[in-house]
């Protein structure tokens, strides 16, 4: 399969830090993928995870690429066969929960910006082993919190991470002020059933919030 996007490790570098928010989005109904990413973006969040965890995951990316603005994503991405369906319905990034070599291995060839998740030391250091220095860390809320990311910062000072997994309106800004966190993941900022304009002015704060 050819991409034709060239890959750069700087290039999830730039996207993490396009908002200090990244909605992580699970698409019930492809209907409303698209007035749900129409509604981040004019809120000012466009960079849009969608998650494989529906039947509905990849028709949503289709969906929400037509938006301008926005650059979607698929996350929740565990094998080589759903890495190549994500770029086949247009994933602009790869995120993972976990990190295997051969998942790891597969998105570098394929030059997709790729942020694996990462629990401990020993996942940080197979992603550097592969080349990778920007990992989401997953599950943040019950790996320990922000006490266990300080703790891997400094042996990992050159890594950058967003946390994702039980991120909050009210603890986010609390991890956006740790000095390698360049944004979090979250899915509160698009509500099951909420209207496009609550998630709108879901967007608009969180994108409001300082990194």
């Amino acid at each position: 399969m050819s991409h034709t996007k060239s890959y750069s490790p700087t290039e999830i570098d730039r996207i993490m830090r396009l908002g200090p928010v990244i909605p992580v989005l699970v698409v019930n109904d492809v209907g409303h993928a698209r007035e749900t990413a129409e509604a981040l973006v004019e809120g000012g969040l466009t960079v849009l995870e969608v998650t494989l965890r529906t039947p509905e995951a990849l028709g949503a990316i289709r969906r929400m690429n037509l938006v301008p603005g926005a650059i979607v994503g698929a996350g929740t991405v565990t094998n080589e066969e759903q890495l190549d369906d994500a770029l086949a319905a247009g994933s602009e990034f790869i995120v993972a929960p976990g990190l295997t070599d051969s998942l790891g291995k597969a998105a570098i060839k394929a030059r997709t910006p790729f942020l694996p998740g990462v629990a401990n030391a020993s996942d940080i250091m197979r992603g550097m082993d592969l080349g990778l220095t920007h990992f989401k860390f997953f599950p943040a809320m019950t790996n320990g919190g922000i006490p266990a990311l300080k703790s891997l910062m400094g042996p990992f000072y050159q890594c950058k991470f967003c946390p994702t997994g039980g991120i909050s309106a009210e603890n986010a800004p609390d991890w956006l002020a740790l000095k390698q966190v360049l944004c979090v993941g979250g899915s509160w900022v698009a509500p099951a059933d909420a209207s496009p304009e609550d998630i709108a002015k879901l967007a608009r704060e969180a994108s409001g919030m300082i990194k």
